[in-house]
């Protein structure tokens, strides 16, 4: 009687050749993961302030979008997150006032291995056509990882906020953008 089955030299290669497959292909999904967390991100705080702006438009009151710390409160001006960075990494809530009270809308949760590059500390939207105040409006979102090949502007998403609270999402750099947005 005959019993069939692999040989032990059999199955060593196939487990070679799992490996490596696998070893190849890491790389690929680690891109892979980095771009998309940079995409959800980007369109993660686009949403935000397009829901600001239609906020004040609907309410009649300013609302703003800060950076928050871990109890969600708005983080002042030269203050860093909780993480010690003074990027948007550490979250950011929509908030509306109305005389005198703020009233937090929404929030959105930190993520450390996305940068979220920004001069502003918040963005104020004004009625009665959600308008926003102040200038350099800008955020570029990026992943902090430190390997070479995701420095590139290829890596980057940049989000433009004009005078009149429209915010675009585009690819690359702020800085390097051609198009402005309105």
């Amino acid at each position: 009687m005959k019993c069939a089955g692999f040989t032990l030299i059999e199955t060593m290669v196939v487990i070679v050749l799992l490996a490596m497959c696998a070893t190849a292909s890491a790389p690929v999904f680690i891109s892979w993961r980095a771009r998309d967390q940079v995409d959800a991100r980007a369109n993660a705080l686009l949403g935000t302030l397009s829901y600001a702006r239609s906020e004040a438009i609907r309410r009649k009151v300013r609302v703003s979008v800060c950076r928050i710390d871990a109890a969600r409160h708005c983080l002042t001006a030269g203050k860093n997150c909780p993480n010690g960075r003074a990027d948007w990494s550490c979250g950011w809530a929509v908030i509306a006032e109305r005389a005198g009270m703020s009233l937090q809308l929404r929030a959105q949760p930190a993520l450390d291995e996305i940068t979220v590059a920004s001069g502003l500390t918040a963005l104020t939207f004004t009625p009665p056509a959600g308008q926003t105040i102040g200038s350099l409006r800008n955020f570029e979102i990026a992943p902090r990882a430190a390997a070479p090949s995701m420095r590139g502007t290829g890596w980057r998403r940049c989000i433009r906020v004009a005078a009149g609270g429209r915010a675009r999402v585009s690819d690359g750099a702020c800085g390097a953008a051609s198009g402005a947005a309105s």
